[in-house]
């Protein structure tokens, strides 16, 4: 019988030696930077030297089905018969929360180290990847408290629960839009139950063992090119008949998924609150404001290595990182 694949540290990759140690790679930054490509390519790069990796996603909105054009969730031909976990689980009608996925996610991570499978983290969302990795603990939660501020949220509107909210915890009161009604509620809730409610992010601290993270860069006005154009394309690929369809299936009482950028905007238009082309602008800048705040965030991390999307080096840097040579 031929041996066993052998990790950097020695150990074998059959999951027979407690000792071995697996390192996680994790993926991150701004949408249209290529992750789910490189991911792909590496998960090969590894698959190649005789090393199993397998790809887990930390983008809150890819756990949806049916959501697959207004998410740029990769196809099975993009996928290259890598294993994608935690990818169209769940009906839009399902209330996500950042506390679930952390827990669905560090279940998946922590079966593949003990198959000696090296997880591939992929996200561009720095509370939920960070909300995996890190030491990052959420408050509990009391469903008459949420249902009774629910209530509220129906009776006078989220503009005013934000002034409510900005009365009791001004400093995450400025870190929510008065729009945004879900989040409110939580804070609310979050609040009443430990006295208070904590906007920033925790320290820079690990919770799983050997992470490497990495962050993939692009020049701001190529980003903003790059983002038009994949707006664009999802109008071309027939995003607005995929809402059209996703609201039959429930998708406005979904609460989670009818938030997501694209779909949010799209069902304004099919209300009839905007026009195409003023959704499709709308969709354009949520997705640019986002996506800067959240490079805002990944840039104060001082753990990630920085590449520059579409580097042809990345994957053997990525490969050296580790402690492995490209072709060893």
């Amino acid at each position: 019988m031929p041996a066993a694949p052998r990790l950097p540290d020695g150990g074998s990759t059959d999951g027979t030696l407690a000792h071995v140690k697996i390192p996680l790679v994790a993926l991150v930054g701004p949408t249209a930077t290529g992750k789910s490509r490189l991911a792909v390519d590496l998960a090969r790069a590894m698959a190649a030297r005789g090393v199993h990796a397998e790809i887990v996603n930390a983008d809150s909105m890819l756990v949806y089905r049916g959501m697959d054009i207004g998410t740029a969730k990769p196809s099975l031909e993009e996928r290259a018969g890598v294993t994608h976990h935690l990818i169209d689980i769940w009906d839009v009608t399902r209330r996500a929360s950042v506390a679930e996925f952390q827990q669905l996610a560090r279940r998946t991570i922590a079966g593949l180290r003990a198959a000696g499978t090296v997880p591939i983290v992929v996200g561009g969302s720095a509370l939920y990847s960070r909300a995996i990795l890190d030491h990052f603990d959420f408050p509990g939660s009391d469903p008459r408290i949420r249902a009774r501020w629910e209530a509220e949220l129906d009776r006078i509107g989220s503009a005013a629960l934000h002034a409510r909210l900005a009365g009791i915890a001004p400093d995450s009161a400025a870190q929510i839009e008065p729009g945004n009604g879900r989040r409110i509620v939580r804070a609310l809730e979050v609040a009443e139950l430990t006295g208070g409610h904590r906007p920033t992010l925790p320290k820079w601290t690990y919770a799983l063992d050997d992470v490497h993270q990495f962050g993939l860069t692009l020049d701001r006005a190529e980003l903003d090119r790059r983002i038009d154009a994949r707006v664009d394309e999802m109008w071309r690929q027939g995003l607005i008949d995929e809402v059209r369809g996703l609201l039959g299936r429930g998708l406005r009482e979904g609460e989670t998924a009818v938030r997501a950028i694209g779909y949010r905007q799209v069902v304004e238009y099919l209300d009839g609150e905007c026009t195409e082309d003023e959704a499709r602008d709308a969709v354009k800048r949520a997705t640019r404001t986002f996506f800067r705040k959240q490079l805002g965030w990944y840039r104060r991390d001082p753990r990630i290595t920085w590449l520059e999307a579409d580097d042809p080096s990345n994957v053997p840097a990525i490969l050296a990182a580790l402690g492995w040579s490209e072709h060893a």
